[in-house]
């Protein structure tokens, strides 16, 4: 490929830019910087390190039009009071994909559940499983098909579980055991939860989401409240963004927000050919968690961007202990309804 099609490329992914928006960008930039560093003149007693504001751009070259067309957010992200804020710009592609996510969250139809009733989800899982009985280790991949019915407003454990079991599948290089067959096809009825402790900025009920902020810098600065940055405040704040979506269901406004505030955590990208525990195949954004050898996914539909389902794929096999490629999890979300009541637990 020539670099005139490389650059034809690059200019295909970068949206059209208003002059407005453009200098609009500029200035909160440039008052990021200037708050960052002590005031000329006057000592604030202590040094103030170049390191304390971070750029971060998906392209070296051409610093101010990259930052414009990306987006900038800054906040101050689970830091100290009185420590400067970070500057993060969403990578290009990301934001491409997750921005035509909000677009469509922010004009689809949507629920109102009302206080006292609760959400239903129906989904299909994917999870591994690791056994040590009797000395003998065993792995393979349990697949179920689910139904959850959670309140809007409590936790978990005044929710109901019900779930069949489904044909397994090998853990790659494991053979299946057998007790992994032993309920396939039977259903089963829970409580959802003997115990639910998240820490408050954790929960993903329809009440508590629905007052998370609209704004995408203040969603942005819920998904790292007491990470502070770094690679493992990033790959955990892409977890908190999954925690929002799967099994969750929040007011479109709120999850426009969501997409544009994770379009934002450093290191994400995209992939294309997601397929989900139910078979359909979308694009997929994805981050790259320090250590795993594991990428972390969330696939979208790739002609509505309605969110699909999640999955773990193996990139390093050393780290992951599976060749690469390899689906460790997967899930798809099917349906979101509204119920009065679940059902009886037996």
């Amino acid at each position: 490929m020539n670099e005139m099609t490389e650059l034809e490329r690059f200019r295909s992914d970068v949206p059209e830019l208003d002059l407005g928006d453009v200098r609009a960008e500029e200035h909160r930039l440039l008052s990021a910087m200037r708050d960052a560093a002590p005031e000329h003149g006057r000592s604030t007693g202590r040094r103030v390190s170049r390191r304390g504001v971070r750029l971060r751009i998906g392209l070296a070259a051409g610093l101010g039009v990259a930052a414009a067309a990306a987006g900038v957010i800054v906040v101050n992200a689970g830091g100290e009071p009185g420590t400067p804020p970070v500057v993060h710009t969403m990578p290009v592609a990301s934001v491409q994909l997750l921005k035509r996510a909000a677009d469509h969250a922010a004009k689809s139809p949507e629920l109102h559940p009302r206080p006292g009733q609760f959400l239903v989800f129906d989904s299909r899982t994917m999870d591994t499983v690791e056994s040590n009985s009797g000395g003998r280790q065993e792995r393979y991949l349990d697949r179920q098909e689910r139904k959850i019915w959670l309140p809007v407003d409590g936790d978990a454990t005044h929710g109901v579980l019900q779930s069949r079991t489904l044909e397994p599948k090998p853990y790659p290089g494991w053979p299946v055991p057998a007790e992994a067959r032993q309920n396939v096809g039977r259903s089963s009825r829970s409580k959802a939860a003997d115990f639910d402790d998240r820490a408050e900025h954790l929960r993903n009920d329809y009440a508590y989401l629905s007052r998370l902020p609209a704004d995408p810098a203040k969603m942005y600065e819920h998904l790292y409240i007491g990470l502070g940055t770094g690679p493992a405040a990033d790959a955990t704040a892409w977890q908190n963004v999954g925690g929002m979506l799967t099994e969750a269901y929040m007011p479109r406004a709120q999850r426009a927000a969501l997409f544009r505030a994770a379009a934002s955590i450093h290191g994400v990208t995209t992939v294309g050919g997601a397929v989900d525990a139910a078979g359909r195949t979308g694009i997929a954004v994805t981050l790259n968690p320090p250590g795993s050898g594991v990428r972390e996914e969330y696939i979208f539909d790739d002609k509505t961007y309605e969110f699909l389902g999640h999955r773990s794929v193996v990139t390093k096999a050393q780290e992951a202990g599976a060749p690469v490629g390899s689906v460790l999890t997967n899930s798809a979300q099917l349906k979101v309804s509204i119920a009065d009541k679940p059902p009886t637990v037996n």
